[in-house]
């Protein structure tokens, strides 16, 4: 099995409960995860706007992120911003996403602002937008058993969290499908 190589934006980094279960995943091999060091200068920006996270607090967590999966980071060269240079984006400042892309060698870049990456930009690098959730639901639906013991480590890793309230943040964070796979699958065992 060769596993898809995914490139994840801020927005996904950015909320727990999507990180986890992407990290978890990526660990698993289910995925190859793969971010930039800009990309995690801007989590660590929205970490401290959003959540009063502490520069500290956001550096350790880099660090950790680093640590569980040390293949992720990603560097782009200048070719690969002159790659991207010319496509029409929305918003420029996520031009280094693309950029990053290429880096990776991602099948795909999953964010929850699939707006800010029009198909013309992700088709002429060779790279798919996908939102959490369906980066989420095809290996939940492909490799169920490996996906439980993430859910389960997942609910593991959050204080006073059960399986029914991190579906629901699941849900909330933009994977209502695969909460509702990972439920049925619950509810068989």
């Amino acid at each position: 099995m060769t596993a898809t190589v995914v490139l994840a934006d801020t927005s996904v980094l950015f909320s727990r409960v999507l990180c986890d279960y992407a990290m978890y995943a990526g660990l698993e091999g289910i995925i190859r995860l793969r971010w930039s060091d800009s990309i995690l200068d801007e989590l660590e920006r929205t970490l401290a706007e959003r959540h009063k996270t502490t520069s500290a607090q956001a550096r350790r967590l880099r660090g950790l992120m680093n640590s569980a999966l040390p293949d992720a980071l990603v560097t782009p060269t200048a070719s690969d911003a002159e790659q991207v240079a010319h496509l029409a984006l929305p918003d420029e400042a996520d031009r280094h996403v693309l950029a990053a892309a290429l880096a990776a060698d991602a099948n795909l870049l999953c964010t929850t602002n699939l707006r800010d990456f029009p198909l013309a930009a992700t088709k002429a690098i060779g790279v798919e937008a996908a939102s959490p959730d369906e980066l989420l639901h095809a290996p939940a639906t492909a490799f169920p058993a490996e996906m439980i013991d993430i859910h389960r480590t997942v609910v593991a890793q959050m204080p006073h969290t059960t399986d029914e309230n991190t579906l629901t943040a699941l849900r909330r964070a933009g994977a209502p499908r695969t909460a509702s796979t990972l439920l049925a699958m619950l509810s068989r065992r």
